[in-house]
Order: C-alpha cells, then sequence, then structure tokens
C-alpha cells in the first residue's frame, strides 16, 4: 500500500512540476533581456568568457529539446530558444553553455555521468523486457528479476548523478549572466526561478526512479518469502 502511495504521490508531483515549468517559461518567454542579446548569442559569449572555440551553437527543431552534446561539442538549443532574447532563452542557454564549461573543466560528475551513459543506455534497452519476464517467472527463475532489478538500479543511479550536474550548470549559468550584467537584478530571480522548475523535473524523475527500484526489490523479495 505505501510503496502505491509514493508513486501516486511521485506521479502527482511530476504532473505539477511539468505544468508549472511550461507556464514558467511562457510567462518568461514574454520578457524581454536586458542586453537585447538572442540565445545564442548568449551562448557564444558565454563560451568566449571561459576560453572556450570549438564548441558550436546550432539549432534543433522541437520545444524544451536543449541539450549539450560533448561528443560532437554542440550547443543544441530549440528554436524559440535560440533566436529568443527573452530571460527564458537566456537562462536556457547559459545553462546548456554551462555543460560545455563543465566539460572544459573535466567537471567530476560530468565525467561519471559521460561514463555510465554506455551502459545505461543498454540498460534502458533491455531492463523492461527483463524484469517483465523475471516477475512472469519468479518462482522458477528468480534471478532473471534479480538481473533486471540490478539493470534499473543503474538507471536510478544515473538519474541521481545527473542531479549535481543538472544543478551545477544552473548555478554556473546563474553567475555568469548575473556578473555580465546581461540580466538585472529583478530579471536574475526570473531566471532563477526558470531553471528551479526545470531542475525539479530531474529531481521528480530520479526519485520516481528509486521509488520503481524499490517496488521491484519488494517483488523479489516477497517472492522468496
Amino acid at each position: 500500500m505505501n510503496i502505491w502511495v509514493i508513486f501516486i504521490t511521485v506521479m502527482v508531483l511530476s504532473w505539477i512540476v511539468s505544468s508549472t515549468l511550461k507556464s514558467k517559461f511562457r510567462k518568461y518567454s514574454k520578457i524581454p533581456v536586458e542586453s537585447g542579446m538572442t540565445g545564442r548569442e548568449i551562448a557564444e559569449k558565454m563560451l568566449h568568457d571561459n576560453g572556450i572555440f570549438d564548441v558550436s551553437v546550432v539549432s534543433v527543431p522541437g520545444q524544451l529539446t536543449d541539450h549539450y552534446n560533448p561528443e560532437k561539442k554542440t550547443i543544441n538549443l530549440s528554436r524559440d530558444v535560440y533566436a529568443s532574447k527573452s530571460i527564458a532563452a537566456a537562462a536556457v542557454a547559459a545553462h546548456e553553455t554551462g555543460h560545455a564549461v563543465q566539460h572544459a573543466n573535466a567537471y567530476a560528475w560530468l565525467g561519471l555521468r559521460s561514463r555510465m551513459v554506455p551502459v545505461v543506455s543498454f540498460s534502458s534497452k533491455w531492463v523492461t523486457w527483463v524484469i517483465l519476464a523475471g516477475i512472469l517467472m519468479i518462482k522458477t527463475f528468480p534471478a532473471l528479476l534479480f538481473t533486471g532489478i540490478v539493470l534499473f538500479a543503474l538507471t536510478t543511479l544515473f538519474s541521481f548523478v545527473t542531479l549535481p550536474v543538472e544543478f551545477n550548470a544552473s548555478q554556473r549559468a546563474l553567475v555568469w549572466l548575473s556578473g555580465t550584467g546581461i540580466t538585472s537584478h529583478e530579471n536574475q530571480a526570473k531566471a532563477r526561478d526558470a531553471l528551479k522548475w526545470a531542475a525539479l523535473t530531474y529531481v521528480v524523475a530520479a526519485v520516481g526512479s528509486l521509488a520503481t527500484l524499490l517496488y521491484y526489490i519488494m517483488i523479489f523479495t516477497g517472492a522468496r518469502d
């Protein structure tokens, strides 16, 4: 019963955070940044201010599809962020550039996260099928479910390793935006608010993954009793 209360709570929190995030970004996308710079220009300036000249800033389709690709060394900004001169665009562009700065400075948590990607990609591909088969065969072949739990535990660990990476990128972004005067005191608070809600999506995802992992462990231990 308690695990289902946790699941429902996580689902409700996920909906609240997702809805609030979209609302915040719609609101802050209408407020211009004082510098009049686009997301692309902000990302490029932050790169150059940190002595990084081998990373490209490119436009990608979709909404909230912004990300840094360490293999290709590209900061991928959604079209609205790439060309927008809003507080939301400034916050997102600086945050993603924060990941590039982490990469250039060999930030330990980003390095650990990057090393985990191949293993987690493999786990994510097979974990659902292994766990499903393990539950169906729990009485005859319990080791299969245990294997699935180990695979899922890797994805859960990845979710928690992601947290310091995201929070640190936001902190780097906010310090830089304030230090360069791109955001005023008032708009700095708006940028911080936008990034806070974006970070909370990762927190909820990590908690949800942990709750699911505990649920699978309960199934496994219950079948062995």
